[in-house]
């Protein structure tokens, strides 16, 4: 019985089809203990195998057709032929290598992002330089590469001395009937399978486990841009106005959102400041968690220069991020809009001339700036900030002599200050007012950094780099106080996103936690704002601490001039966008759906609750208009004053 069964033969299809079944379920089960089994209860984990065997046959149902339509049409005197034999097998050694090398992929992307693929790893494909550049920097691809080939060859070899291929002639019935099941299997897993039926019984890891990743990649493709007014719930837009215009919104009504109008421009609100800055330097650190922060309650002694500025200058107790990307951050710290679904505007067509702060400034006489360490025409950085009127400097503009290190992501921070005190220099020289927004690299894989600088050698992960960046902030910080201009500049320390914002919940809020600390020993004395504040809150508060216009006619608030709002903020995925007020996280999803989560303010832990009607159309009121000023143009900015 067992030569039997040890002879028996296989359909070629069949065998694939159980080669992605067994690899996608021991991926699974990876990811589970990569969570760690303490994450999850039964039910969770029965509900994300269950979920994710329905996902993995969808996802079989396209890649087989190909596969069923060769079968259909082969003639049965090929079919029996050794060298179709020999075809066979090595299809069988190919697919068993390419499921191979997806599952680690998605493992590796796991490591970054606790999600399955979704539209970051369609930005990733873009951008095949650098990110084949930053995985052979941080991983042995060469080693993982060979060991795959050969794990899918000795699969292959065993295989072989177990199965035998099907190879009998084929009758006009069954060629119809393979002709059939390549048209209606992956049609009917198109109208069937959808993403949205990801579950893992109210956790988000196992949500995210109960995925495939091939599937989620092909719905990331599809949606990587989410039409807020077909995807979300909705209120009439004169009620969107009149909500905002109450919450203190100014720039609407929509439909008079358009250009720039002379209102009467109140007198500055500046808090705390002696006086108005005369330049600001913005640095927006890569991947900053609070959570690295000495002076944010961490005790990993990682970062001394910054709690030093955050002693001598303004801390920010709570300040959440819009995003999990440096996209998002850029387009909360230009533009002053909670997070539109999709991609953000930094990488959607019609994003030039908006209302970002550099183009407002330098419509006021300021030179802008946007300088970058690593390459500026990834996530369409250059084009974005070139059209809003700043002057763009990348790493190809640095001497060759100013480099000491770089790697595939972008040069070592300490070089990207040196070249940026250069670049204002010149303005600084003339006395005229600059706004530079600096952009760091270093805090991101493969966490390389030059020699000598800390007492972590590099590469030293990501505390590693956390600590170099501080050294390379510090050191910065040190040699502006040389320049004329130091005593008259506002640096302002804020972070794009967080390292990981990964969680139980879709969107975990102490993910999105950042730092912020404005340093200007000249004109602001140490202390600390406590207020909740959202990153899409700096653009209209540096234009009110500059004295320049156009600060009412941002979604966010200055800060300094609405301390009497209640406080919220604004965070979200690429799908799921969460407005934060009193205590309660009010989320909008896809398909028209919501939900509400109590916030422990101790341990963040959320709470399932039912939605707030009032803190659910504010939600709806933000959103809605933000999504649809940018499609309306509404966004832009006026020629001149």
């Amino acid at each position: 019985m067992s030569s039997v069964f040890l002879k028996r033969r296989w359909d070629l299809a069949a065998l694939l089809a159980a080669a992605a079944i067994v690899i996608w379920l021991a991926l699974r089960m990876w990811l589970l203990l990569l969570v760690g089994l303490s994450a999850f209860t039964i039910p969770q984990v029965a509900a994300a195998f269950a979920v994710g065997a329905w996902f993995d046959l969808a996802t079989i149902a396209y890649l087989l057709a190909p596969v069923l339509l060769v079968g259909a049409l082969l003639p049965s005197r090929w079919r029996a032929s050794r060298v179709m034999n020999l075809v066979r097998w090595l299809v069988t050694c190919a697919a068993i290598a390419l499921l191979l090398f997806g599952a680690i992929s998605e493992i590796v992307f796991w490591d970054e992002f606790t999600t399955r693929f979704n539209f970051i790893a369609v930005d990733y494909l873009i951008y095949t330089s650098e990110v084949i550049g930053n995985i052979r920097q941080s991983y042995p691809v060469g080693l993982i590469l060979g060991v795959i080939a050969g794990t899918a060859a000795l699969a292959t070899w065993l295989l072989s001395w177990r199965i035998r291929f099907d190879d009998a002639p084929l009758g006009p019935w069954r060629r119809i009937a393979l002709l059939v099941a390549a048209l209606a299997l992956p049609a009917g897993s198109y109208f069937a399978a959808s993403v949205d039926q990801m579950s893992g019984a109210g956790n988000e890891h196992a949500l995210e486990i109960s995925g495939n990743g091939l599937f989620s990649l092909a719905a990331a493709m599809r949606r990587n841009e989410l039409d807020y007014d077909r995807f979300y719930q909705t209120i009439p837009q004169e009620e969107a106005d009149t909500i905002l215009l109450g919450l203190g919104v100014e720039r609407l009504p929509l439909s008079k959102a358009i250009g720039m109008k002379d209102d009467g421009h109140e007198p500055d609100e500046l808090g705390p400041f002696k006086r108005n800055p005369k330049n600001v330097v913005l640095i927006s650190v890569e991947s900053l968690s609070a959570e690295f922060v000495g002076s944010y309650g961490s005790d990993r002694k990682l970062t001394p220069r910054l709690d030093a500025l955050a002693a001598q200058g303004l801390k920010f107790e709570t300040v959440y991020a819009t995003g999990t990307r440096t996209v998002r951050g850029l387009e909360a710290l230009s533009l002053g809009t909670p997070p539109i679904p999709g991609q953000a505007i930094l990488r959607r067509p019609n994003n030039d001339h908006l209302i970002a702060l550099g183009q407002l400034l330098k419509l006021q006489g300021f030179n802008s700036y946007f300088i970058y360490g690593g390459y500026g025409y990834f996530d369409n950085m250059n084009a974005y900030f070139a059209s809003n009127d700043y002057k763009v400097v990348d790493r190809t503009d640095f001497p060759r002599a100013s480099i000491p290190m770089e790697n595939v992501w972008g040069v070592a921070d300490e070089a990207l200050f040196d070249n940026a005190l250069r670049i204002l220099d010149e303005p600084g020289a003339k006395a005229r007012p600059f706004f530079a927004h600096i952009m760091t690299t270093t805090n991101h894989r493969p966490y390389t950094y030059p020699d000598g600088r800390i007492d972590i050698k590099s590469p030293g992960g990501r505390d590693g780099a956390v600590k170099y960046t501080d050294y390379a902030i510090g050191r910065f910080i040190d040699q502006a106080k040389s320049k004329p201009w130091f005593k008259d500049t506002l640096f302002v320390i804020v972070a794009d996103h967080c390292a990981s914002a990964a969680g139980k919940t879709k969107l975990p809020v102490p993910g999105y936690r950042i730092p912020l600390i404005l340093y200007a020993p000249d004109m602001l004395p140490p202390g600390v704002f406590r207020k909740m504040t959202s990153q899409m809150d700096l653009p209209p508060t540096l234009l009110d601490l500059l004295g320049a216009r156009g600060d009412d006619h941002y979604f966010g608030e200055s800060i300094f001039e609405n301390q009497d709002n209640p406080a919220r903020a604004f965070i979200s995925n690429y799908q799921e966008l969460g407005y934060f007020k009193n205590g309660l996280l009010t989320v909008l999803s896809p398909l028209q759906k919501s939900e509400a989560f109590r916030i422990d303010p101790a341990t963040y832990a959320a709470t399932p609750v039912a939605t707030d009607p009032v803190l659910l159309k504010e939600a709806i009121a933000y959103y809605q208009t933000s999504s649809r000023a940018f499609k309306r143009n509404a966004l832009k900015s006026p020629k001149a004053f």
